[in-house]
């Protein structure tokens, strides 16, 4: 998709092109597909013309759903419907980048606590593997699971560790197995859907599916999702008490898990959330190969 947006040699010092400059500016660690394949989502028609439409409506339909579910708490309450609707909806409407995004985070986001559950509890805390390979996939309960997945992490850790504080372990003795190479995982770009509908860029895909999230989870389910965005600072806070590198803080704005955020933000700090991890994973894979360059093991 216009590979001109990232081509230094079309720059025009007249003109110069806000992707471009993002695109090469090397502050954000970062895949580089990822950050290409966001860009171009970015740069797309519908993220500059739809979602400034889509976005207020959206909010105000989640209002409106909690509002129905005050008064009528178990009305509509089906995950096996909502992955059903968000994975077909995906596929027909969604980019290929936007879709390849979203499978892509759920493994970095499997891979980032399988590399805490190395470190911090001995691999001993079961894990749900949720890595989907196809969009179909996500009907699987998916989403739902992701949330459940990272709760139930958070507090076997604390158990497993009865209290005892994160200090620093010497970069040679971190175990970087869960970390792919390069930071590649198995699914690839070119095999999402291209149909003729597949416009809808993954900021307003987003936003179009939180108040339908809201609509088809109980409340409760729904506020622990939104709520789960902010444990961007935990996890990224385990990796600098882990690691002695506090850049991993760096770029988290998915900031406070003790000062909830409202719900009808969700969407946003989806996006957030979303970029986190990618940035997380990113730092993981450059410390792995320093460790390797410095001659040490990766575990694997």
């Amino acid at each position: 998709m216009r590979h001109a947006l990232f081509d230094p040699t079309r720059h025009d010092p007249r003109d110069p092109n806000p992707w471009l400059a993002l695109y090469l500016d090397p502050s954000l660690p970062i895949h580089d597909g990822v950050k290409r394949a966001w860009l171009e989502d970015c740069a797309t028609p519908s993220r500059q013309w739809l979602l400034p439409l889509v976005r207020p409506l959206a909010r105000l339909g989640i209002v409106l759903v909690q509002l129905l579910k005050f008064v009528l708490p178990r009305a509509v309450s089906s995950s096996r419907i909502l992955h059903r609707v968000l994975a077909r909806a995906l596929a027909w409407f969604a980019t290929p980048q936007a879709n390849w995004l979203i499978l892509r985070h759920f493994h970095i986001g499997a891979n980032n606590l399988a590399w805490l559950n190395a470190n911090l509890a001995g691999g001993r805390l079961e894990l749900d593997s949720i890595r989907p390979l196809a969009l179909d996939e996500l009907r699987d309960d998916i989403f739902v699971r992701h949330d459940v997945n990272l709760y139930n992490f958070l507090i076997g850790l604390a158990v497993a560790r009865e209290g005892l504080p994160i200090i620093p372990v010497p970069a040679e003795r971190i175990d970087f197995a869960a970390i792919p190479d390069r930071g590649e995982v198995p699914v690839r770009l070119e095999d999402m859907p291209r149909g003729p509908f597949n416009v809808i860029d993954l900021a307003t895909a987003i936003e179009f599916f939180t108040p339908v999230y809201a609509l088809f989870l109980p409340d409760e389910d729904f506020w622990r999702a939104t709520h789960s965005l902010q444990l961007d600072e935990t996890i990224a806070g385990y990796a600098a008490q882990l690691t002695g590198r506090p850049e991993a803080m760096l770029y988290v704005n998915n900031r406070h898990p003790m000062v909830p955020a409202a719900t009808h933000q969700g969407a946003f700090r989806l996006l957030l959330h979303g970029l986190a991890t990618e940035v997380m994973h990113a730092l993981l894979v450059r410390m792995k190969e320093e460790q390797e360059q410095a001659g040490g093991t990766s575990g694997g």
